[in-house]
């Protein structure tokens, strides 16, 4: 069984522990593994939060002003991607996106991507050009003993 969900919300603060709790009551009902659930609610904060921040322009009303998560839980894979409008990653020398520099542990920026970096199994740092960045992660599920949603 699949299920999957995509939200449309506003770059401000509050709309992280929304997304969070959502992927978490998702996890909990389908029966996944708490402490996978946990390592993805994590990223995905971190993922938000990056949104929040560096999506765009805030003009109320205009494109910027949102990101959208989006999340499936396939067999036995989750994968969740969230997406902004903000200017996008640092491009190198070319077309790669670049994940912005880390420079230590007292580093101001870049922590959380290297915290979703740590808590997935596969990231993807990319930029869609004119029109803002995308974050997107997998792990790989486990699950607790009488899931309802268990992959045979």
């Amino acid at each position: 069984m699949s299920i999957w969900w995509s939200l449309h919300l506003r770059r401000e603060a509050a709309s992280v522990p929304l997304a969070r709790r959502l992927l978490l009551g998702t996890m909990e009902t389908a029966g996944v593994d708490p402490d996978i659930s946990y390592d993805l609610s994590v990223a995905l904060s971190e993922a938000c939060a990056n949104a929040v921040e560096h999506g765009g322009d805030a003009v109320s009303g205009s494109a910027s002003a949102a990101y959208r998560v989006t999340a499936y839980l396939d067999g036995e894979k989750c994968r969740i991607e969230v997406a902004d409008s903000g200017p996008g990653f640092p491009v190198r020398r070319g077309r790669r996106a670049a994940v912005p520099v880390r420079t230590g542990a007292l580093a101001e920026h870049g922590r959380g991507l290297g915290l979703i970096e740590q808590l997935a199994d596969h990231v993807h740092f990319g930029n869609r050009p004119g029109r803002g960045a995308v974050i997107s992660f997998d792990k790989i599920l486990k699950w607790r003993e009488g899931a309802l949603l268990k992959v045979s």
